[in-house]
């Protein structure tokens, strides 16, 4: 079995449902007492996220590419970035380590063709949502995401690092997650990406009648495919 290394800690809820996910899956494929050959290392959110609000994309860059390369350096033999906005310095990752990087962009385009989705409305942060660089990533793989409009992102946004980044789940956050997908569904959406790490927490794709792709487990899949082939 391969080492997964794990950079999370933006946030650590979702970075917690990767390490139950991908022992979960191995254990699953291996059977008994089997788990995930892993090194996670979680750096402390809130000084990412001051620099995400300022627009410092490239210092992000910089502390995250040194964490890869320090999980390289410990032994990982591919690395996963347990974010989907943080994606947006995939490359400065890429360019610190010398082992394979698995784009989480890349395994939910992959899981939405599988369910024959092609406009899926993308839920996520404000940076990812408005951002080109994830949006770009799915286009190129054939699809053609949708975003909320500017009222919903807002809302979706402090609902993100309000709520679910500190823990909090409030059904009435999980109602307007609901109205979003339901508009989305009458702008024309077929499916719907939850295109933040926390929006399993506040979604679940059963209460949906679109069809659903949570980045956090198709992320996952990869990762342990990677690591048992």
């Amino acid at each position: 079995m391969k080492t997964i290394g794990v950079l999370g800690g933006m946030s650590a809820e979702s970075t917690a449902l990767y390490y139950r996910e991908l022992n979960r899956l191995v254990r699953e494929r291996r059977g008994g007492l089997h788990s995930a050959e892993l090194l996670i290392r979680s750096v402390d959110f809130a000084p990412i996220a001051d620099l995400q609000a300022a627009g410092r994309w490239d210092e992000t860059g910089r502390i995250l590419g040194e964490a890869a390369h320090r999980l390289e350096g410990a032994g990982a033999d591919v690395i996963i970035l347990a974010t989907n906005t943080m994606h947006l310095n995939a490359d400065d990752i890429r360019a610190a380590i010398s082992v394979p990087f698995l784009h989480i962009g890349d395994a939910t385009a992959s899981a939405l063709r599988a369910r024959g989705v092609r406009r899926p409305l993308l839920l996520a942060t404000r940076f990812t949502m408005e951002k080109a660089f994830y949006r770009e990533r799915l286009s190129a793989a054939g699809l053609e995401p949708m975003v909320p409009d500017q009222a919903d992102r807002d809302r979706l946004h402090a609902i993100i690092f309000d709520e679910l980044c500190q823990g909090v789940v409030r059904p009435e956050s999980t109602a307007a997650g609901l109205e979003m997908v339901a508009r989305g569904r009458a702008a024309g959406a077929d499916g719907v990406i939850f295109g933040c790490t926390e929006v399993g927490l506040l979604l679940s794709p059963d209460a949906l009648d679109l069809p659903a792709v949570d980045t956090t487990l198709v992320h996952c899949e990869a990762a342990v495919e990677f690591a048992l082939s």
